[in-house]
């Protein structure tokens, strides 16, 4: 979700403890999830008041997750076509129940336009492989929502199939639009900002971008966090307004979008825009490895809690990650990546190398609310490889209790149109399947 790049784990815990952030994805630029109607899952609150992202976060129910099929991860493998796909489970034996169903197939629909005209990076799909099950999704009653997945669909799971989730959401912070001492400014993109596309000088570099500023003749890397914090972008990027907590906007930087609650009950809506182009540095990873977080405290509530209360350690932790999110102010709910509302408990961000956008996902996972039916709807800056997905909760109290704590481990199966293994096998075999497109930095 993103937007844009849409901004990964970025979901709360991965951003907190692992590589990578929400916020730079290699969506074109949609930003972060519009709201769609709730599911089965775990209820979402409305956001009508701003949430402390310290507030414990949801205690998961333990599930067991069904065995992966016998398969093997390629290692630097760039798409699922180059690591190899097995055929999965009949999905007549995969426990989908109804509202769930229902909920993905609303979600589905919304998606096929873009399944059938985009081209699928992960190699395993053509836009005509969805043309039938689209059509079908269309006339399907939202009651026969299971009996659809099961007559269209065919499971494959791509390399050892061994998946983990982490979760994402909307989240609202209180700000003000005049600033204060202690306050932080929330910048637009700046006007010195520049995008370099690599493959327009070097045919090999194709897909690859970085981001900078012109010194002199030189093109330099673009102020880092610290710079940045330290009044670095003065006149040189708007102000869209203040956040009350400097803690909470990293952490809004890192879902990549969300809402500002002002002082007179004024809410801005802020999405992705871009990124700085300096590297992402998770800091929980940092902060596990250095002792400071005890047992259960790696959620993204353990880590601000204890940026709350180291607050010059903290700032000093924070700055190590030197990637900073820009926005821009949004006149609607933000979108996925592809350019559609995304749905809480239904949408996920995956790896578009390895999953089709717009694709169903079934999980099955070590903790109940993360098992089900999902739409790959989104992508995200650490949602990188075979099986990693990042769930997207919606906004509110209850998204944030979830997603906060969203961590799973399990298996992961790809629902494709009936007939795509078998077609996937023949253009492999004549060649027309190759290692799938250069991934994107």
């Amino acid at each position: 979700m993103r937007g844009a790049l849409a901004v990964a784990s970025a979901m709360a815990v991965a951003a907190c403890v692992g590589p990578g952030e929400r916020p730079i994805p290699p969506r074109s630029s949609a930003s972060r999830p519009a709201v769609a109607p709730p599911t089965s899952r775990p209820p979402r609150a409305s956001a009508s008041t701003s949430y402390p992202l310290d507030r414990p976060a949801r205690q998961p129910v333990a599930s067991t997750p069904l065995p992966p099929m016998p398969g093997i991860a390629v290692p630097g493998a760039v798409s699922a076509s180059a690591n190899g796909i097995v055929r999965g489970p009949a999905i007549s034996t995969l426990p989908l129940e109804r509202d769930q169903a229902t909920a993905a197939l609303a979600a589905f629909r919304l998606s096929c336009p873009s399944l059938v005209r985009r081209t699928d990076s992960s190699g395993l799909t053509l836009g005509a492989d969805w043309q039938a099950a689209c059509t079908a999704a269309s006339t399907t009653a939202d009651r026969d929502a299971v009996a659809f997945f099961q007559r269209w669909f065919e499971a494959v799971q791509v390399g050892d199939g061994r998946a983990f989730a982490t979760g994402y959401f909307i989240p609202e912070i209180a700000g003000s639009r005049e600033p204060r001492l202690g306050y932080a400014p929330i910048y637009a993109r700046p006007t010195d900002l520049i995008d370099v596309d690599l493959g327009s000088f070097v045919d090999t570099l194709a897909g690859k971008k970085i981001r900078g500023r012109v010194e002199g003749s030189r093109l330099v890397p673009y102020y880092d966090r610290t710079a940045i914090e330290q009044g670095a972008l003065e006149g040189r990027a708007r102000v869209l307004g203040y956040a009350v907590d400097p803690v909470e906007l990293f952490f809004l930087q890192v879902q990549g979008s969300g809402l500002v609650r002002m002082r007179d009950g004024a809410v801005l809506r802020i999405g992705y825009e871009t990124q700085n182009g300096r590297e992402y540095t998770g800091i929980g990873a940092l902060m596990k490895s250095r002792g400071l977080l005890g047992p259960g405290q790696s959620s993204m509530q353990g880590i601000v809690a204890w940026l709350h209360a180291h607050p010059e350690e903290g700032r000093a932790i924070m700055r190590e990650n030197k990637s900073y999110v820009f926005f821009r102010e949004l006149d609607g709910p933000p979108l996925g990546a592809l350019g559609l509302p995304v749905t809480g408990g239904v949408t996920v961000a995956a790896d578009p190398r390895f999953v089709p956008l717009g694709a169903p996902i079934f999980l099955s996972m070590d903790r109940t609310d993360a098992n089900g039916v999902w739409i790959a709807q989104d992508t995200g800056g650490a949602i990188k490889g075979a099986n990693r997905v990042d769930t997207f909760w919606g906004a509110g109290e209850a998204a944030r209790a979830t997603a906060g704590g969203m961590s799973a481990r399990g298996t992961a199966f790809l629902l494709l149109p009936v007939g795509s293994y078998d077609r996937w096998v023949a253009r492999r075999a004549a060649g027309g399947v190759g290692g799938g497109t250069t991934p994107r930095r």
